[in-house]
C-alpha cells in the first residue's frame, strides 16, 4: 500500500508551549482518518503542519516526498485544505470563492477554462451548495459558509483532503451529510482524509480510523472500538463515560455517565 502521509518524531511549540512532541504516524493512501482530542490537545496544529502552514521538528513526507521540497502550486495540488474557520473580507460570490481553488492548475494571468468550471459545479453538486452561487460569502450562514469552503477544497482535486471540524457550524442534517459525502468521496475517488473532530459519535461512525491526542502526543490509535473505550476517555477527556457497541458493525457509541 502506498503511503500518502508520513510523520515521524514530529514536535511543535508556540513560543515555550509545547504543542506536539514526538507524533510519529502512517497514512495510507485512500485512508480515512479522524484526529481526536481535548482542546489544546494539537490536532489543529498538525493539520496546519501537513498543509505547510507551520514547519515543526521532524520529518513529515506527503506522497514520499518530504513536505518543505514541495513548491506552494505543487503542494496546493495535492492537498485541500478546509479550515475551521475562514476569513473573506472581499464581496465575493460563493461560486468565485470556489473557482478560486482552481488557481493552482494553471498559470497566474491564465483564465478559468472549460475545465476549471466543471471541477466548480461538479464540487458545489456535490455540497448542495448550487444554489449559493451567486450569494456573497458574507451574506451566508455559518453552515452555508462551510459547506462552500468544502466545495472549494474538492474543485482543487487534491489527492489529499485535510479538515479542521469540518461538520462546525452544520445543523444536524448537514453534518450526517458532508461527513457522508467525505465517506463516499474516500471510496469514490480515492482520497486520504484526515478530519480533526470533537465529536466522538460522529467520528466512530464515519471513519474505520481514530487517532487520539492527548497533550500533544498519540493516546491511542486504530479502529474506534480500540480507541473509543471508557477508560480511554477518562484518562484523555477526564469525564466518567458509558461506551454501548451500535449498530450491525457495533460500533461504539459515546454517553456522558449520570
Amino acid at each position: 500500500m502506498t503511503r500518502s502521509i508520513e510523520i515521524s518524531n514530529l514536535s511543535f511549540a508556540y513560543g515555550a508551549r509545547r504543542v506536539l512532541d514526538g507524533v510519529s504516524l502512517a497514512i495510507d493512501a485512500g485512508e480515512r482518518v479522524a484526529v481526536l482530542g481535548p482542546n489544546g490537545s494539537g490536532k489543529t496544529t498538525l493539520l496546519k503542519i501537513l498543509s505547510g502552514v507551520l514547519a515543526g521538528a521532524g520529518a513529515v513526507k506527503l506522497d514520499g516526498k518530504a513536505i518543505e521540497s514541495y513548491a506552494r502550486g505543487e503542494l496546493s495540488r495535492l492537498a485541500a485544505v478546509v479550515p475551521q474557520e475562514s476569513e473573506i473580507h472581499f464581496p465575493f460570490t460563493a461560486a468565485e470563492i470556489v473557482l478560486m481553488a482552481r488557481a493552482s492548475h494553471h498559470g497566474p494571468l491564465a483564465l478559468e477554462g472549460a475545465a476549471d468550471l466543471e471541477a466548480a459545479r461538479s464540487a458545489m453538486a456535490a455540497t448542495e451548495t448550487e444554489a449559493l452561487a451567486d450569494r456573497y460569502l458574507h451574506e451566508l450562514s455559518g453552515g452555508e459558509k462551510q459547506r462552500v469552503m468544502i466545495a472549494r477544497a474538492l474543485a482543487q482535486e487534491a489527492e489529499i483532503l485535510l479538515l479542521d471540524e469540518p461538520a462546525a457550524f452544520l445543523d444536524l442534517k448537514h453534518q450526517l451529510g458532508v461527513l457522508d459525502l467525505m465517506r463516499r468521496l474516500g471510496a469514490e475517488r480515492g482520497l486520504t482524509i484526515v478530519a480533526a473532530l470533537h465529536d466522538l459519535n460522529l467520528a466512530a461512525l464515519f471513519f474505520p480510523r481514530l487517532v487520539l491526542l492527548d497533550r500533544g502526543r498519540i493516546f491511542r490509535d486504530g479502529a474506534p472500538e480500540e480507541v473509543l473505550t471508557e477508560e480511554t476517555i477518562r484518562a484523555v477527556y477526564g469525564v466518567k463515560v458509558r461506551v454501548e457497541r451500535r449498530g450491525p458493525e457495533r460500533r461504539p457509541h459515546v454517553f456522558v455517565a449520570a
